[in-house]
């Protein structure tokens, strides 16, 4: 049975009370508050739902994630990287990026970062939580995507690109700086196609609690001012 979350508690069921079909919803309801997010991505879910929809929680068995020395680079996007085709920054502009993020697609019909999601992660953005990776060519922004960082993991939310391959120019330089920072796993939440061609695979959902509790609260680091 789903459970439903009321606003005057943060608490989430066990993981293992997800459903299988569809896979992974945990609870419903709630809010969205900057600590009630902060408190699920530490449990182990993250909310995603449409427009009109009451926020739904989920917690994906298997869950795809990136190890940072898995990340595969394409020869296309490997000359791009040597040639610094664009300009990479973090936490220039985090309410352009997620804006970017939320504009409709040309194979999707709405989208799940409502106002109201835009509206959480800014105020996570602001407490420190949530950062961008902006994509730049010539002072233009072509790319970019965001996500959340805690401890020694990166919690990868959504990415845009409006040039070739601008996005994965943008993920390619941020493992390679979480690298450099001490991050050990990067959550990409659901499997698609674009993230298993840049070195995403499954891991089950245990194994990724297990990194939850092992490395939520290590310290990195991380100096995203760039």
């Amino acid at each position: 049975m789903l459970t439903w979350l009321q606003r005057n508690t943060l608490t989430f069921p066990p993981l293992d009370k997800a459903m299988r079909d569809p896979n992974g919803l945990l609870a419903a309801g709630g809010d969205l508050s900057a600590d009630r997010l902060i408190r699920a991505y530490r449990h182990g879910c993250f909310p995603w739902f449409s427009e009109g929809q009451p926020i739904l929680w989920w917690s994906p068995d298997p869950r795809t994630v990136l190890f940072p020395d898995e990340l595969h680079v394409s020869r296309s996007l490997n000359k791009l990287l040597r040639q610094q085709r664009y300009q990479v920054t973090f936490d220039q502009d985090f309410a352009a990026v997620i804006r970017a993020c939320a504009a409709p697609r040309d194979y999707a019909d709405g989208t799940w970062i409502t106002q109201a999601m835009q509206d959480a992660y800014l105020e996570l953005h602001k407490r420190g939580y949530a950062h961008s990776v902006e994509v730049w060519d010539q002072g233009e922004l072509v790319g970019g995507l965001y996500g959340l960082a805690m401890g020694r993991l990166f919690f990868g939310e959504s990415m845009f690109s409006r040039a070739d391959n601008a996005s994965k120019y943008g993920f390619a330089t941020l493992v390679q700086h979480l690298k450099e920072w001490g991050f050990v796993l990067i959550d990409c939440q659901m499997p698609t196609d674009h993230l298993h061609s840049l070195g995403a695979r499954a891991i089950p959902r245990s194994a990724f609690a297990g990194y939850l509790s092992q490395y939520l609260d290590q310290p990195s680091r991380a100096t995203w001012v760039c």
